[in-house]
This record gives C-alpha cells, sequence and structure tokens, in this order.
C-alpha cells in the first residue's frame, strides 16, 4: 500500500494513540502507557519515512490528495487535502523524528510523575495536530492544527496544574496565541475574499496567475497583498513569540522540560516561520510585509538575546535563546532567503532540542535545581549530558563544521548582499556574539568551576540511557545536521537550498543569494563570523573561568541596565499596567456592575418581580366566596355585551342573500 496515496495514516497514528491512553491509560502501568505513546509515534515516523521514500522515487515535486469535502457552505468549500512537497519533507521529518526522539527521553524524565498516561496522552495529541499543520494543503486545515497546537501547548505547560505559576503561564500562552490567531484569521478571510479559496493551490496560483502576478506593492503601500501577510504574520507572532507577542514562550518553562524540546524549541514554535515560507508567493508581492518581517525577526533576535545575558534560570536562558533563534528565522525570510530560514529551522530543531533535554538531564541530577549559580563542577559527574550539552553549544553559537556554522551563515550571508541589509546583517552578527557569550556562561557556571550546592544533600548521578540515547543522537544530528551546505563554502553547490529549490522556484527574484557574487565574500563574512562567536567565548571564559567575581562587579557598576535585563525591559509589568490591569477595571467595573448586574440581572429580576406582583394581584381576586363571583361573572358579562355592542369594529356583518 503506498503510503503516499494514504498520508493521512501519519497523523492518525498519534490521534490513536492519545486516544487510547486518555481513556485507558489511568488503569495501565507506564510499561503499557509506554509502549502505546512510542507505537504511535515510531509508526508515525516509519510510515513518514516510507512516504518521504516515494515521494523520491517517484520523482515528483508535488502530490496532493483529496479525501474528502471538509466544508460546504455556498461557494466556500475547504477539503481533507493533505500535500507533500521538498518543504513539507523537512517538516515532516522533523515533527516526527525529533518527536518520537523526545517521547523516548520523556520515558525516563516522567517515570515518577503523576498524570503519567495524561502527559503522553497530550503529548501524542500535540503530534497529531503538528503532523496536521505541516501536511495540509489549504488554509482552513493548516488553521485545525495551528489552534490544536495551541490546545496542547496549554494542556502541556500547565501539566502541573497544582501549581499556580504552571497554570497561569498556561493561559498565558493561550491568550497570548488567540491574539496573534485573530489577524490570523482575518488573513484567511480577505484571501478567500480575494482569491475565492483557501486551498494553497488555488491561492498560489491566483496569486501568480495574469490578474495578480504583475501586481508589485512598494514600500509604503498596503494593498491586499500586504494587508494579508501582515494579518498572516501577526498570527506567526504570537505562535512564533516574536515581538510583541513573544512574552508566553519564558513562562511556557512552567511545564515539564520534554515539554520545553518539543513544543518550545523543535515544532510549535516554528509553525509562524512555516507559514511564512509556505506562502512566500504571496509575501514577495509586498516590499512592505517582508521588510516588517525582517524587521521584526532582526529586532526579535537582538532583544531577546540581550535577556539572555542576565538570565540564572537555565531553562529560561534556553527560552530567550529559542526566541531570539526564530527570530534569526525571520530575518531570514524577510531580506528573502526562504530556503536559509527553513534550513536554520531544521538545523536549530536538533541543537534545541539538545539543550533542553540535557538541561532536563542537569536538572535530574541536581534534583529539580534550575538556578545555575546553585550549581558548578558537573563535567565530571555527568560526563555524557557535560559533552552532548557542549556539542549543542558549540552549534549554536556558529562554530564550524557543526550545524549552526551553516546555517546561521547562510542568513548573515543574505542580509549583507540584500541592498539596504547592512544594518540588519550588523544586528545579526551582534546577536551571534551575544549569543555565543550567553551560551558558553550557561556552560561555564553549570560545569566548570567549584561546585556551589550542597553536596552532602545534592547527590548528583547520570540520567539512565532511555535519556542518554536521544542526547546522543541529536548530538550526532547537531554535528552533521549543516552539512549539506558545506559545499557552498568550496565554491560548490549548497544541496539544501537545491532541494528547497522546486518549493520556492517562483519567489528566486526574491532570493538574494547571488550565484555572481564573489565567492571570496562569502569566505570573509563566514569567518566574520566565527570570530564573532570566538569572542563571545573567550569574554563568557574571562568572566566565569578566569574572573569568577567579575561578573557581579560589573552588574553593581551597571545596576540600572543589569536591572532592566533581569527584569525583561520591564515590558510584562508595561503590559499589566496599560492592558491587564484596565481591562479589568472595565471587566468588573462598568461591564459586571452595569451590564451584567444592572443591565442583564437587572432585567431578568425585573421581570421576574413584575410577574411576581401581577400574580400576587391576581392570587386576591380567589377568594373562595361564590357570591363574589357570581359578581365577576356578572361584571365580565356586560363588558362582553358592551364591547359588541358599542364597538364598531366588533360588530358582526350582515349581508343579504341574493
Amino acid at each position: 500500500m503506498p503510503i503516499l496515496d494514504h498520508l493521512w495514516i501519519i497523523p492518525l497514528l498519534p490521534l490513536l494513540g492519545s486516544a487510547v491512553n486518555g481513556l485507558l491509560g489511568g488503569k495501565w502501568p507506564n510499561s503499557i502507557v509506554n509502549s502505546v505513546a512510542l507505537g504511535a509515534t515510531g509508526l508515525s515516523f516509519a510510515f513518514a519515512l516510507e512516504a518521504v521514500r516515494e515521494f523520491f522515487v517517484g520523482g515528483q515535486v508535488l502530490v496532493h490528495k483529496h479525501f474528502f469535502d471538509w466544508i460546504s457552505a455556498g461557494s466556500f468549500t475547504a477539503g481533507f487535502d493533505l500535500q507533500m512537497d521538498q518543504l513539507t519533507v523537512v517538516m515532516l521529518l522533523v515533527v516526527t523524528g525529533v518527536g518520537f526522539l523526545i517521547h523516548i527521553y520523556s520515558t525516563g524524565y516522567m517515570a515518577h510523575e503523576g498524570g503519567y498516561y495524561r502527559f503522553f496522552s497530550y503529548l501524542n495529541l500535540f503530534m497529531f495536530f503538528m503532523l496536521i499543520l505541516v501536511l495540509a494543503a489549504n488554509y482552513v486545515l493548516l488553521f485545525v492544527g495551528w489552534e490544536g497546537v495551541g490546545l496542547c501547548s496549554y494542556l502541556l505547560i500547565g501539566f502541573y496544574f497544582l501549581k499556580k505559576s504552571a497554570s497561569d503561564a498556561g493561559k498565558k500562552a493561550f491568550i497570548v496565541n488567540r491574539i496573534g490567531d485573530f489577524g490570523f484569521m482575518l488573513g484567511m478571510f480577505l484571501l478567500f475574499r480575494t482569491f475565492g479559496t483557501l486551498d494553497f493551490n488555488g491561492v498560489f496560483a491566483a496569486a501568480t496567475g495574469p490578474a495578480w502576478g504583475n501586481v508589485h506593492e512598494p514600500w509604503g503601500q498596503f494593498g491586499t497583498f500586504t494587508v494579508a501577510c501582515l494579518l498572516l504574520f501577526m498570527g506567526a507572532t504570537g505562535k512564533s513569540a516574536q515581538l510583541p507577542l513573544y512574552v508566553w514562550l519564558p513562562d511556557a518553562m512552567e511545564g515539564p522540560t520534554p515539554v520545553s524540546a518539543l513544543i518550545h524549541a523543535a515544532t510549535m514554535v516554528t509553525a509562524g516561520v512555516y507559514v511564512v515560507a509556505r506562502s512566500h508567493i504571496l509575501f514577495v508581492h509586498s516590499e512592505t510585509a517582508m521588510v516588517v518581517v525582517a524587521v521584526i525577526g532582526c529586532a526579535t533576535a537582538f532583544f531577546a538575546a540581550t535577556i539572555g545575558l542576565v538570565q540564572t534560570d537555565i531553562k529560561r536562558v534556553l527560552a530567550y535563546s529559542t526566541v531570539s533563534q526564530l527570530g534569526y528565522m525571520f530575518l531570514a525570510c524577510g531580506v528573502g532567503a526562504f530556503s536559509a530560514g527553513i534550513f536554520h529551522l531544521m538545523t536549530h530543531a536538533f541543537f534545541k532540542a539538545l539543550l533542553f533535554l540535557a538541561a532536563g538531564s542537569v536538572i535530574h541530577a541536581m534534583g529539580g535545581e534550575q538556578d545555575m549559580r546553585k550549581m558548578g563542577g558537573l563535567s565530571k559527574k555527568i560526563k555524557y549530558t557535560y559533552w552532548t550539552m557542549l556539542i549543542a553549544t558549540l552549534a549554536i553559537a556558529g562554530i564550524p563544521p557543526l550545524a549552526g556554522f551553516f546555517s546561521k551563515d547562510a542568513i548573515l550571508l543574505s542580509a549583507f548582499q540584500i541592498e539596504g541589509g547592512h544594518p540588519l546583517y550588523a544586528i545579526g552578527l551582534l546577536t551571534a556574539l551575544l549569543t555565543s557569550f550567553y551560551m558558553f556562561r550557561l556552560i561555564f557556571l553549570t560545569f566548570h568551576g567549584k561546585p556551589r550546592y550542597d553536596e552532602h544533600h545534592v547527590h548528583v548521578h547520570e540520567s539512565p540511557w532511555g535519556m542518554l540515547g536521544p542526547l546522543v543522537i541529536l548530538a550526532v544530528l547537531s554535528v552533521i545536521g549543516g552539512w549539506l551546505a558545506a559545499p557552498a563554502l568550496l565554491g560548490g553547490p549548497d544541496y539544501f537550498a537545491s532541494f528547497l529549490a522546486p518549493v520556492f522556484a517562483s519567489a528566486q527574484g526574491a532570493e538574494v543569494v547571488n550565484e555572481a557574487a564573489a565567492h571570496q565574500l562569502e569566505i570573509i563574512l563566514a569567518i566574520v563570523a566565527v570570530v564573532s562567536a570566538l569572542i563571545g567565548l573567550g569574554v563568557a571564559a574571562w568572566l566565569y573561568i578566569r574572573q569568577p567575581g567579575k561578573p557581579e562587579q560589573i552588574a553593581k557598576s551597571m545596576r540600572p541596565v543589569y536591572n532592566t535585563l533581569l527584569n525583561k525591559y520591564y515590558v510584562d509589568e508595561f503590559y499589566a499596567a496599560v492592558v491587564i490591569k484596565p481591562l479589568m477595571w472595565i471587566s468588573t467595573n462598568v461591564l459586571w456592575k452595569w451590564v451584567d448586574v444592572a443591565g442583564i440581572d437587572g432585567t431578568v429580576n425585573g421581570i421576574a418581580s413584575g410577574a411576581t406582583s401581577i400574580g400576587d394581584t391576581v392570587r386576591h381576586a380567589q377568594s373562595g366566596n361564590t357570591r363574589s363571583y357570581a359578581v365577576w361573572v356578572v361584571i365580565g358579562a356586560l363588558v362582553v355585551i358592551a364591547v359588541i355592542f358599542f364597538w364598531p369594529a366588533a360588530r358582526p356583518v350582515v349581508g343579504v342573500v341574493r
């Protein structure tokens, strides 16, 4: 049975796993829950591999399968349509492959937690919705996956629901994402109003057709393409945690560490990048939309990196790092280098998932401690965790020949080559330096120096191989994941960009990788990027290895700046003062007191009170006195007679029969 003809099997398997564990897992031991959860995701990964093999063997550019009409209302039709192209291949393998590894890791990490079956039910459900998102062939079905991963994010972030900070973080993620999703829906409505369909093939064919193909909206114009793309990007800023809707992701670290690795590093948060890349045909029509994407991405990358410089919670450092790296991806898309953005999405999935899982291994070894100031000297006690996390750190810092070096190099080169892109390049390069600094700061504080914990109470121990196995595999991928682009540095082809070329062929005019540009420029920029990363490494080593007391002195001498970064630029406080408190005041003092209590409740209670009063008045007519009833009968009869004879409209019409 060709899997390409039955793509629905790939997302169905995790859905079945979620349903089985959710309904029956409460009565089962962990081993059976593991079998169901891992079996569902493992089979899904296997079927995905087979589908990819068939796709390559068939030599097809696009496989589109219509299974049934899902919604049909007037001229609007949305089918349950799935598709596979080169972009889908990348996303499908990342979601199923990395997702399967994280499921394996979770069996060890969550072994002693309550609600074990519930956790894996949610995790499988997330896999289902994410697969629907990346396989969907129209915006409507994509939006189902889009909203579904938001729901699962809420459930998994708030998994420890008895902990107030966790439940608050789950609600925050859900609400902030709904703000972005409102814009996404408006964007879909505008696309349907304009093109009469929401199928990718229909929308993109119309956008490149005679009516719209020559439309180019320059900077400052807000035509149909610009407005639609900005609305779609509004949804992407929520899902992928960009300014100004990034505030939910750092708080999402309240969830279990495998959740951070799967949802907030490798898959869900990259959905916004995927949507922008998938909709590239629309975006390249609007210079305004492209500039906004590039500027927001670049600003977010730098903004989040500065916050990460001073954070002390190991997971929060990685959270702000995720926000920053997502900004890099949007920078790439904004300058037209969509293949470079997807390349960084893939490599980031490897090394950031590894960083989160390794952080979970550290937390496991430290008995739940997450404050790096209370760690130190762990490199000799948890060697496998240390070396795998070091590999991931080298990768994210952009040290060759690891994966992050090649994808970051492609983005920075694209930003440098585009017209007017030098400021974006400079900020991106500075962000790379900051990234190297705060990541090696994490390594040195956690694994080097003297132990800063009580060794009599904290018994540091290495994680079991159920947790270490995925770390080793991800470490290998973090090393070799970027080698598809390695020949480009030697003057050869970029195999990853060539692989995605059929998808982004219509955007070649916006691609900034200029084949005629001197190869020497690429080498120079690569060397500059590596030097900046080494500077960040060197400064971190000097401050946290050679001069361990120096950071505290610097913090005291620059107290206002330090406090501003430590308090995350007071953005949450600003939102609380400007948005949350006014809304709460309006809700309490206007909507509740006047609209709800005085208006709605007052009307309902008034009607009830009036009915009661009328009933009480009429009740007195039932006195039980026969003579009183007779009087009322006579009065009623007189009233009827008076109406008949003295009201003209009530008189009977007497006709004459001829």
